[in-house]
């Protein structure tokens, strides 16, 4: 079994080698007429531009914190300079699965526009073919990285360095993934809304044309922030929370490699249990891919939501015997019996939990639904009554979801203890790589009918791409609440795992310290949120001025616009005089003043949340010490995931009450669509909502990871000067007892009149006042003992 370690990359080159396969797949497909690759190009060229600025700043970023991670890990006994190592491959395994996303997508956007003109399930194939490039990658990446990681510093160049000290090295990959995240799903949330705010509010409810019409200068800019913000920005959080839970799953399992030994069985059976399992996720969501067909005028959703369930059912099996494998039937830890059943049944709780989210998810935003429809029904009165609505749909959605979380952590813990939180984690994440590709699929697909808009395409086309772009919306939805769900049970594995490095064993919350941090952590997700939506308002504010500025100063576009106007959009029923007039008009907007609004809003933006994140941790908990870095932590995580629910739920449900207006909706016997009041009002909603689902909610997400990313790295030099602090503050104040500590071959001796207790340790430890005769096993002095004893 010990000989397996060397083939887990093996699972990532297979992923790696099946997006090579589909991304010359998608790129032998035909783009269509001229037209339709300008316009593809322009995307394409945007989206690209938009990246190259963004890491350019990035790497600036990147550096910094590498050189500070060299300092930090030279000066400690349990950590390492190649922490900066693990940070840099980290971030830049992060970076490369949002540029190949990114790639494809903007490759199979204009194929799939070019497919729907076929049939449906051409362009279904091509798009979700396109989603499976960013779905594999990402999680091939993953693997491969953290695999090779792992080998390289067990077997190599770290034989000598001991476990615990391999896995803090290890963390750094964690960090460097989550950094890049945060800044992809900022600056790409900035960036799309920017322009789908200026898009609608100018295009739609002032001048009155159609979505993503060729006449309106931020349409180029709408469609590139989709591919940034939904398909790079969703792939950087996914690739965050898949390796956030790995890295946690492989600190909590670390505990268990004596007790392995002792039984003579795998050691580090627990330790790599989460990556084999990562690795048979990227197969067996290749396996699903297969699965996913739709005949013409068939519903897409039950085609995506067949591959999904497929592979889900094949993980769970698989997962049995896996889990059978790499542990013991049953083994005890400071007085908790531990087996490999409970530790599979946690899994499963993970993967239901994830999927019971999502389908809640769907629920609260899906078109159609209870949800949606009042809020439809609320816009008759205007923008006011929808915005309440809204607000309180949203409010409400938090409700479910949050008590499944909470069953899931209750059961997971019930089942295999901090451990059994941890591997739930995993068990929802093993499946990303199919519930991404269903994810990015989705800004394909209204990429693609964007396209088909601007193309002037036929009627049955846009229909085509109409029907996978509903389904992309409910899919982006679901695939945010599952964002939600595994981010919080990633953090609270993260946070598990922290406490564990900083030897923290419980958090009294009625301590000042501890009490402050919460309050403050609690207030984070609000502050994070302000920032970034008032980022989105400063920056569709210019987008807003550019496109009326050459709305009126443009002439072209000026007497196209008032064409357009006098037929309600319908150029069929100009004459041949005016058609010539409207014609004259294309490809005269100035699309590219309009990506460089969004690119440098989102660029500059961008930073300063960026810095709160990882700052703030790193403030708490040197200045505060571990345990209000805790409470802090507690807080974020909380506060943060309720945000999160209730902004992605409440902009997803404003979105699609639009979209019922505008497909025709009837209320009292009247039928409303587009143009009329109820539908600006409803524009009205869905703007408000566009920053809440795609910018700070999703962001949310993020931040919480990242916090709690950032506090174990940093463990174990707050664990150090958690003990010197204690120390001194001990021998100030204590006169009847004497306490000799001798360090020699990084063994800690600790007497007092009463106790002696003897902890020996592979490399630091902290001691406790012991004042009274607590040696019975099972109680705490000795629980704290078994736990620092790795």
């Amino acid at each position: 079994m010990e000989n397996l370690i060397y083939y887990l990359p093996a699972a990532a080159i297979i992923g790696l080698l099946f997006t090579f396969w589909k991304t010359n797949w998608i790129k032998k497909k035909e783009v269509g007429s001229k037209k339709m690759a300008l316009i593809a190009k322009n995307i394409s060229d945007g989206a690209m531009a938009f990246l190259k600025a963004e890491y350019k700043v990035l790497a600036i970023f990147v550096i910094a914190i590498a050189l500070l991670l060299i300092f930090k890990g030279s000066s400690e006994e349990e950590s390492n300079a190649f922490v900066a190592l693990s940070f840099l491959i980290g971030a830049l395994t992060s970076g490369l699965a949002g540029f190949i996303g990114m790639r494809v997508a903007t490759k199979a956007n204009v194929r799939t526009t070019n497919a729907a003109r076929i049939s449906l399930n051409k362009a279904l194939e091509v798009a979700f073919s396109g989603g499976s490039v960013m779905g594999m990658g990402v999680v091939s990446l993953g693997v491969l990285g953290l695999s090779l990681l792992f080998l390289l510093y067990n077997y190599v160049i770290g034989v000598e360095w001991g476990l615990a000290t391999v896995i803090n090295v290890i963390t750094g990959f964690s960090l460097g993934a989550s950094s890049i995240a945060l800044f992809a799903r900022v600056g790409g949330g900035i960036y799309t809304k920017a322009a789908d705010v200026g898009a609608d509010l100018v295009g739609k409810v002032e001048a009155g044309i159609p979505e993503d019409h060729p006449l309106n200068p931020a349409t180029i800019a709408d469609n590139v922030g989709d591919n940034v913000g939904d398909v790079a920005g969703m792939g950087a959080d996914l690739f965050e929370s898949f390796v956030g839970s790995i890295v946690a799953t492989m600190v909590l399992g670390a505990i268990f490699v004596t007790k392995f030994t002792d039984m003579d069985f795998f050691s580090l059976g627990a330790v790599i249990l989460p990556l084999v399992l990562a690795g048979t996720g990227i197969i067996v969501s290749i396996i699903g891919t297969f699965f996913v067909r739709v005949k013409e005028g068939k519903d897409p959703q039950k085609a995506l939501n067949t591959g999904q369930f497929i592979s889900a059912g094949i993980m769970v099996i698989a997962s049995f015997f896996i889990i059978r494998w790499f542990l013991p039937s049953n083994w005890t830890v400071n007085n908790f019996e531990y087996s490999s059943l409970g530790v599979f049944i946690a899994t499963i709780i993970g993967l239901i939990a994830g999927l019971g989210v999502g389908k809640i998810t769907e629920y609260y935003t899906g078109m159609g639904n209870s949800p949606v429809r009042k809020i439809a029904r609320q816009s008759l009165t205007g923008p006011a009554t929808n915005i309440i609505s809204g607000l309180s749909i949203g409010m409400m959605s938090t409700a479910v979801p949050i008590l499944l979380i909470a069953l899931a952590i209750l059961g997971s813990y019930y089942f295999a203890g901090l451990y059994g939180i941890a591997i739930a984690a995993v068990g929802m994440l093993a499946n990303t790589g199919i519930q991404l590709a269903v994810d990015a699929y989705g800004p394909i697909s209204d990429n693609a009918g964007g396209i088909a808009e601007m193309a002037e395409l036929p009627k049955e086309v846009r229909q085509r791409t109409d029907k996978l772009d509903a389904v992309g919306n409910t899919t982006a939805a679901i695939g945010k609440g599952f964002a939600i769900a595994s981010a919080a049970l990633t953090a609270l594995a993260l946070f598990s795992a922290f406490m564990q490095q900083a030897g923290i064993y419980t958090i009294d919350i009625s301590t000042p310290k501890v009490m402050a941090g919460l309050f403050i952590g609690g207030m984070l997700p609000f502050v994070f949120s302000a920032m970034a939506m008032k980022a989105v308002g400063e920056a569709a504010m210019a987008m807003i001025e550019e496109v009326r500025r050459q709305f009126k100063e443009i002439p072209a576009l000026k007497a196209a616009l008032e064409i357009m106007k006098k037929y309600d959009s319908d150029i069929s029923k100009a004459n041949e005089e005016e058609k010539k007039i409207f014609d004259a008009a294309d490809g005269v907007p100035e699309y590219q003043k309009c990506v460089a609004i969004s690119t440098n809003a989102s660029i500059k933006k961008m930073i300063l949340p960026g810095i709160l994140a990882i700052s703030v941790p790193v403030l708490f908990g040197f200045f505060g010490g571990p345990e209000m870095l805790g409470g802090l932590l507690a807080g974020v995580t909380v506060v943060g995931v309720l945000m999160a629910i209730f902004q992605s739920n409440a902009g997803g449900a404003w979105d699609n009450a639009k979209k019922m207006i505008e497909a025709g909706v009837e209320f009292d016997g009247i039928k409303y669509t587009k143009g009329s009041d109820p539908h600006k009002a409803a524009v009205v909603g869905d703007t408000v909502g566009d920053p809440f689902k795609d910018t700070s909610g999703p962001s949310l997400n993020i931040l919480i990871k990242l916090m709690s990313v950032v506090a174990l790295v940093i463990a174990p030099s707050i664990a150090i000067n958690s003990y010197k602090s204690d120390h001194e503050s001990f021998n100030k104040t204590s006169t009847e007892q004497t306490i000799s500590v001798q360090t020699k071959d990084d063994n800690i001796e600790a007497r007092d009149k009463e106790t002696a207790v003897f902890v020996e340790v592979s490399k630091r430890e902290v001691y406790q006042d012991l004042t009274k005769n607590d040696t019975n096993e099972g109680s705490e002095a000795q629980k704290f003992i078994s736990r620092k004893a790795l």
